[in-house]
């Protein structure tokens, strides 16, 4: 059987890809940065120590040893790598490996694009190492306002010592993941500002903000936004934090922002990030909080209808809302109802929501019509609930009676929410119904099934390697050309 090499990028700036494969288990995300050197990018990698084979010391413990390459490249040329080994801590008993261990690098690389390539191995096992690519853009003009990556950090303490994981005074150790279990209680991150003084001048007043908001629709999370005027010059860092405590399971962004006097915004900042808090609950009073008097949701007085439509919103709604359907749909009163629903159709359309809601009722009509089922609307499945949160697809590939696979489609967006060229694999296991399920996505936030062939060709074909993600080409079968290029 064929080992390989797991590696899922977690990337700070750009977004975030993942690529599937075998035994070895590394974490890596990246952010750039300024100095007076030049620009540089600082990689931050994690191990999993359970997917790491010891073998024992000489002083009678036991370590693991990885085998390093990083290399940026311009058009096939290298302008930088670093080859190197990075050892686990030496265990006493391998048995408890429940920790991952924490490499950091930095490469001084001048402003431009480069496809930067990481190759993983472990030294002491045989493997089929894959390289695994991801583009990196670097970009600090001299003289316009610039806002670092954003680092997300563990744990730090004041220094002045120097050392890789140093910055400003301060050894900040990484938090390598762009998820927060329900036993993170803070987001700590860490960034620079670049030359404001050179927009407003030096020693003048600027606006700093950072905060957290939806992914879905931008909606800015309560109590978790903090502003503050800060003196102009060439650096300003920030090192902060957040208490996401009561902050939902759902999809966010980290936002950090510069804005002048007249509150237009200088530079800005965006990091994705995922949170898992299932115990956290929204009160009614949280969201109920405008009044439907003389607006278009009286007219809608009998509760059933109203709760529907309410339901209705769901798949395009954020983690936010969608807590609080899940907790108060069926027990809320009318006016509570009214309250929300009004609510929510001014936080897309302040000056018009009637207009947003009879648009996205028509939505919902056309999604009815192609996706319902006898037991589903079809804003409750998957692919409705897709078409109404991204929009129409542009391109649609429908495959139903190829000879192994199950009847499955492929959708593709040419651009999604600060994307391109996301697609998404719906398939129908059951061959009975016209529900299709999304087995996977490449897009942020979505499903990410990295067998999802295998999963597809199930239907004829089974597999006892539970790592395999690759199926043999048969004869009728298209998944994969549709994937790569489903137009």
């Amino acid at each position: 059987m064929k080992r390989y090499t797991i590696i899922i990028f977690l990337v700070m700036v750009s977004g975030m890809a993942s690529v599937t494969g075998g035994n070895l288990w590394a974490y890596l995300t990246y952010s750039t940065f300024y100095s007076p050197d030049g620009p540089y990018i600082e990689t931050y990698l994690a191990i999993d120590a359970k997917s790491v084979k010891y073998t024992k010391t000489s002083n009678g413990k036991f370590q693991g040893t990885v085998n390093i390459l990083m290399t940026f490249k311009q058009n096939s040329e290298i302008k930088a790598f670093k080859k190197y080994e990075l050892k686990s801590p030496a265990v006493a008993d391998t048995s408890k490996l429940d920790f991952h261990f924490i490499d950091q690098q930095r490469f001084l690389l001048p402003n431009g694009t480069y496809e930067f390539e990481v190759q993983l191995s472990d030294q002491n096992a045989k493997a089929e190492v894959t390289p695994y690519t991801q583009t990196v853009t670097i970009s600090y003009p001299k003289d316009k306002p610039t806002i670092s990556g954003i680092e997300l950090v563990k744990s730090y303490i004041s220094t002045e010592t120097e050392s890789e994981i140093n910055k400003s005074g301060f050894d900040l150790v990484p938090y390598v993941y762009s998820f927060y279990p329900q036993t993170e209680n803070k987001i700590i991150f860490y960034c620079e500002l670049y030359n404001m003084n050179k927009e407003v001048g030096e020693g003048n007043k600027y606006l700093l903000s950072y905060f957290v908001e939806t992914l879905e629709n931008g909606q800015r999370v309560k109590d978790l936004a903090k502003v503050k005027k800060e003196m102009a010059k060439d650096v300003v860092v920030v090192l902060a934090d957040l208490n996401i405590v009561n902050l939902p399971t759902g999809n966010y962004n980290l936002i950090v922002e510069a804005r002048d006097q007249q509150n237009q915004i200088m530079a800005s900042r965006k990091l994705f990030f995922q949170r898992s808090n299932p115990y956290a609950r929204l009160t009614i009073e949280d969201m109920a909080t405008v009044d439907p008097v003389n607006s278009f949701v009286e007219k809608y007085t009998n509760i059933d209808t109203l709760r529907e439509y309410v339901n209705s919103t769901y798949p395009i709604s954020s983690a936010l809302e969608k807590n609080f359907l899940k907790g108060n749909l069926q027990t809320a009163t009318l006016p509570v109802l009214q309250q929300y629903f009004l609510g929510f159709w001014q936080r897309r359309d302040q000056n018009d929501p009637e207009k947003a809601w009879m648009s996205y009722k028509y939505q919902i009509e056309i999604v009815e019509h192609n996706f319902g089922t006898p037991v589903k609307k079809g804003y409750q499945t998957d692919r409705g609930r897709v078409f109404l949160q991204y929009g129409a697809p542009n391109v649609r590939a429908e495959r139903y009676n190829e000879p192994s696979n199950y009847p499955y489609e492929i959708w593709q967006y040419y651009t999604l929410t600060n994307q391109s060229n996301r697609k998404f694999v719906f398939y129908s296991p059951d061959m009975v119904t016209s529900d299709f399920f999304l087995l996977h996505s490449d897009a942020i936030g979505e499903i990410h099934n990295s067998r999802w062939q295998v999963d597809l060709r199930s239907r004829m074909y089974q597999t006892v390697d539970i790592t395999d993600t690759q199926v043999i080409n048969s004869w009728g079968d298209m998944q994969e050309d549709y994937w790569t290029l489903p137009n």
